[in-house]
């Protein structure tokens, strides 16, 4: 067959015309014949049996009959009226209902005629079909029908202009009728033969006319494998490539900084897991290639000091290294730390922000030109043209998944040879999605805390036992420790979340009142110097209470503040839960975080909740998460191209996935350019791939 026939735009399908044609490319993003082909069922109605009126049981099951329809009349009701029609087999008789779109049932149906009905029964006094799916049985006959029925992926613009499901069908058969389509394997045969697939035409044919739930099974299999397979195969060769083609510059020196820092100034020593991290780190850019790294570890696991390390490694080899961070707050913590860690080592460290003025940026931007200036610390202003290295060697990316490919890659052109990049995450990204997303970085992980710090005890509580929480608080407060209460924010009804704050904010003061307790209090409507002098307050100790609204989530470090009480805990995120209770333990004192709940909880919220309370763990939060919320929503928008997949699910098909990173990396191990005779097909479908940018776009 011509391949380029699926490239038909698909206002020339049989059917179709040019103002379907344009709702499709609007609602679905179909475009051409290949768009349609790839427009794959959500699910499917089994058809595979006929019942008979007198089988049918009081379920609200779908179901298809054989029968005719002997007459029809119309029944006043209170408002309206509506359509009935006695439907009769040899077994027995029912009713068939429509409250809408008499005039065109009355001049269309069949009296007397064998028709196959199809939708769900109802039962009062007999059995009835409210608007019924029907077809002549002869025309059902002749169809290239199966079976099981697929349901499409539809909007409301579609159904309410008359593109329902059986048209979408309809399009598919004209589709399959038309192109006679015949697709040639995308798959080798050692993979095929490994692992029992079915070949790419019957997957194809057999995912929109499954012959039966067996054949389903195994289409969806091959597609799901197929589609995993190549995103493994393009990210495990950029590896490749970049770790054979992108030179970085070796750091061979350990010198001056780094090892006095090490012996001399660690304020305290390194866990096995961060002298692990390290090690990895150095043998990466002890070699001439570039390295890029993600490095995760939970809130509190000692992440900056390992960054600050492979910064000195960077210094002591003649290079300057900077970090860039998402926010403002976070910037100048990372700045405030990482200035207090290098007070008594002989290293310049500066801040650029969006305020910084203009006679700063001048002196920075000197610095920076002539190598004074070791390590820059900022926000995006980091990346704008003016910010001109002598000699970048490192860049540091905290929480990276708020920065997009793009911005990864102006870092890449601040020198001759793209500098070492280091990304590091609080947010723990499960193993799975971690493959699918960063399978292009080498991963490390930091999966111990520091010596001395206790787990933090949490317990879930409902609102009746307020008193109590109060008289812990009022404990813990005897006993010298700071307590965090916070309030959900959500962004629709701000003015009813401030008055949740407000409300909570007047009990607890009626419970704490002055002079005994000070309390202080930051929400999204103050201005920014108010809160910062609010905060301030409660890190100098002088309150002994911060209510506020999810704001402290970023990293502020209070490390005698060893409660964390979270009201309307079922409103939140896990994700968020897990980061709100990383804001306590910060000390070597037990902490502990109480989620207050109403006795009104969904489902989730409970598995929400029952999991803070098992767990610390933030990878096994994170997997939780992702099965609540799929993979979307975790990582941002910016990555989610990367998981805009057409048939797997990365959480659901997570074995499948596994799978096809083995046969990735084996396949690339043993012939990295796809150049042996067997491979040829994957190396031609991969090519393909990147001329069309889209995996399904080239399989003809």
């Amino acid at each position: 067959m011509n391949p380029n026939i699926l490239q038909t735009p698909i206002d020339y399908l049989k059917g179709v015309g040019p103002a379907r044609a344009d709702l499709l490319r609007s609602e679905l993003g179909i475009h051409t014949y290949q768009d349609l082909v790839n427009l794959f069922p959500n699910r499917y109605l089994d058809k595979t049996q006929y019942y008979k009126i007198n089988q049918l049981q009081r379920t609200s099951a779908e179901v298809q009959i054989i029968g005719k329809v002997i007459n029809i009349k119309t029944v006043e009701q209170k408002r309206g009226k509506r359509l009935v029609a006695k439907f009769i087999d040899d077994t027995g008789e029912m009713e068939l209902v429509w409250f809408r779109g008499h005039k065109w049932i009355r001049e269309n149906l069949k009296l007397n005629t064998p028709y196959v009905i199809f939708g769900k029964t109802k039962y009062y006094n007999g059995f009835s079909m409210p608007h019924p799916e029907m077809e002549l049985l002869e025309e059902h006959e002749k169809n290239l029908r199966t079976a099981m029925q697929p349901i499409y992926p539809s909007t409301e613009k579609l159904s309410n202009k008359g593109i329902t499901n059986r048209v979408v069908m309809k399009m598919m058969q004209q589709l399959f009728i038309e192109t006679k389509v015949r697709f040639y394997d995308t798959l080798s045969k050692d993979i095929l033969s490994a692992l029992k697939l079915i070949s790419k035409s019957e997957a194809v044919f057999n995912i929109h006319f499954p012959k039966s739930q067996e054949l389903l099974a195994k289409s969806q299999y091959r597609l799901k494998f197929e589609e995993l397979f190549y995103i493994q195969l393009q990210l495990i060769t950029k590896k490749l490539i970049r770790k054979q083609k992108i030179k970085g510059f070796p750091f061979t020196e350990v010198g001056e900084h780094f090892n006095n820092f090490y012996k001399n100034h660690l304020p305290f020593d390194l866990t096995n897991a961060q002298k692990r991290v390290i090690k990895e780190i150095r043998n990466d850019i002890g070699s001439s290639a570039q390295m890029n790294r993600l490095l995760q570890g939970d809130v509190g696991s000692g992440k900056t000091i390992v960054g600050l390390m492979t910064m000195l490694l960077a210094i002591d080899n003649g290079f300057q290294a900077c970090l860039m961070a998402p926010t403002a707050i976070l910037a100048n913590q990372h700045y405030q730390g990482i200035t207090e860690l290098t007070k008594d080592l002989n290293v310049n460290v500066k801040l650029l922000m969006g305020s910084t003025t203009t006679k700063e940026r001048r002196q920075i931007h000197e610095e920076l030109e002539e190598g004074s200036l070791h390590i820059l610390i900022g926000t995006h202003a980091l990346l704008e043209d003016k910010v001109q290295f002598k000699n970048l060697g490192l860049a540091i990316i905290d929480e990276q998944h708020r920065f997009g490919v793009a911005q990864r890659s102006k870092l890449w052109h601040k020198n001759t040879y793209p500098p070492h990049i280091l990304v590091m995450t609080a947010t723990p990204i499960p193993r799975t999605l971690a493959m699918s997303l960063y399978g292009d970085l080498d991963i490390s992980i930091i999966d111990e805390l520091p010596p001395g710090r206790k787990a933090i005890k949490t317990v879930h509580r409902y609102d009746s036992n307020r008193l109590n929480v109060f008289k812990f608080i009022s404990d813990e407060i005897k006993k010298g420790r700071q307590i965090y209460i916070v309030y959900p924010l959500i962004q629709e009804s701000e003015a009813m979340d401030y008055k949740d704050l407000m409300d909570g904010y007047e009990s607890i003061a009626r419970s704490f009142p002055a002079p005994e307790y000070q309390i202080s209090i930051v929400h999204g409507k103050m201005k920014p110097a108010d809160k910062d002098y609010e905060m301030e307050r409660f890190v100098k100790g002088e309150t002994q209470i911060m209510v506020a609204t999810t704001v402290i989530e970023v990293g502020v470090n209070v490390p005698n503040a060893s409660v964390m009480i979270i009201e309307s805990a079922e409103r939140f995120g896990l994700s968020q839960l897990h980061q709100l209770r990383g804001r306590v333990g910060r000390g070597a004192e037990q902490s502990y975080c109480i989620l207050m709940t109403s006795h009104k909880l969904s489902s989730d919220s409970k598995t929400r909740l029952e999991t803070m309370v098992r767990t610390n763990d933030g990878f096994d939060i994170a997997e939780v998460d992702l099965k609540l919320r799929g993979p979307g929503d975790i990582m941002g928008t910016q990555q989610s191209g990367v998981l805009n997949l057409k048939i797997a699910d990365i959480v659901r098909d997570n074995d499948i996935l596994k799978t096809a990173r083995y046969y990735a990396i084996k396949i690339l191990n043993e012939d990295p350019s796809l150049s042996s005779e067997k491979n040829k097909v994957l190396l031609y479908t991969y090519q393909q791939m990147a001329k069309h940018k889209n995996i399904w776009n080239y399989i003809s």
